[in-house]
């Protein structure tokens, strides 16, 4: 059994993070290029933000974007 209401907020999470993390954009772009669609190329980005959460409460810590997406920031910029 799926959460919808899950499932929209991170069609919406992973929407605007596209536009206001360059990590983020750089996941999905990366994803497109291998040959994923833009619904699964979404839903990847999501899953994986939803695992950066998950660390960060586990742990205590801020998110920091140089740590959740250290690779794709560097060749981004």
């Amino acid at each position: 059994m799926k959460n919808d209401r899950l499932n929209h907020a991170g069609y919406l999470w992973a929407f605007a993070s596209l536009r206001a993390s360059a990590g983020a954009n750089a996941h999905y772009r990366r994803r497109r290029e291998h040959g994923d669609w833009h619904s699964a190329a979404q839903r990847n980005l999501f899953n994986r933000m939803i695992g950066q959460l998950y660390h960060c409460l586990q742990h205590c810590k801020l998110f920091d974007e140089n740590t959740a997406f250290p690779t794709e920031v560097a060749s981004a910029a």
